[in-house]
């Protein structure tokens, strides 16, 4: 599906969707999020996210954790994927271009799927553009972490696939995982001064902080690792982080 297909949705607010799933959230989720409930980007990460601020936390029962009986207690800075549903965002590479696909409904969903309207309608009800635009914003990081990666990595000395290997497992990791300071920056932009009056002006704070930390950063694990959770918080495989 592109933006010009047959698509429209009714939510009837039931509160199906906001149980048993895996919301991956990227930097300017967890920013929208913190403004919304008039907190910091750190306090939101540690009470509303999981993987260092990457997966939006849900409940032992499997409700989402800002779930308030089947409303959503933050739904003017509700993430991404949860504007989109029931579409989700197909990505090949890091470039813009961009397919979407219809999710199965929840079950017992009491919502309405049709094709009265197109999915270019649908997005703009959902109010998706600021997001989108912030996570292209976001990506054009990736090419700066690969440059630097290569610049200070031997790949004749150091086997390219198994480097790749120890940098998922290390980025995706819930537990166990070595500190980073830029995975932590990534994801909680207050904490390295970028608190601004306005949310573009904090991305643009936000980027120029973390383009500096990728051209500092002497450990080409540390910069795998964040390059790998930046990639997949924005919705492309891992394998985008380092080609």
């Amino acid at each position: 599906m592109n933006r010009n297909s047959p698509f429209s949705y009714v939510c009837n607010a039931c509160g199906r969707c906001c149980h048993d799933k895996v919301i991956t959230l990227s930097p300017y989720d967890v920013l929208r999020i913190a403004r919304t409930r008039r907190i910091t980007t750190a306090e939101a990460i540690a009470r509303y996210t999981i993987r260092r601020g990457s997966i939006l936390k849900f409940t032992d029962h499997g409700a989402c954790i800002a779930l308030e009986g089947v409303r959503c207690g933050m739904h003017r800075g509700r993430p991404l994927a949860c504007r989109l549903y029931p579409l989700g965002i197909e990505r090949i590479d890091d470039s813009s271009d961009e397919q979407f696909v219809k999710l199965e409904p929840a079950t017992g969903s009491l919502s309405v799927y049709g094709d009265q309207a197109a999915v270019e309608d649908f997005l703009a009800e959902q109010q998706v553009a600021p997001h989108l635009d912030a996570n292209a914003r976001y990506g054009s990081l990736l090419p700066k972490f690969r440059e630097r990666i290569d610049a200070i990595v031997d790949f004749d000395l150091v086997e390219p696939r198994e480097f790749r290997r120890r940098a998922i497992r290390e980025a995706l990791a819930e537990s166990g995982y070595d500190p980073n300071a830029i995975i932590d920056a990534i994801f909680d932009s207050d904490s390295v001064g970028c608190a601004r009056d306005d949310d573009a002006a904090t991305v643009s704070a936000h980027l120029a902080v973390l383009s500096t930390m990728i051209c500092d950063e002497r450990y080409p694990e540390t910069l795998a690792a964040a390059a790998v959770l930046l990639a997949v918080s924005l919705g492309y495989s891992p394998s985008e982080a380092m080609r």
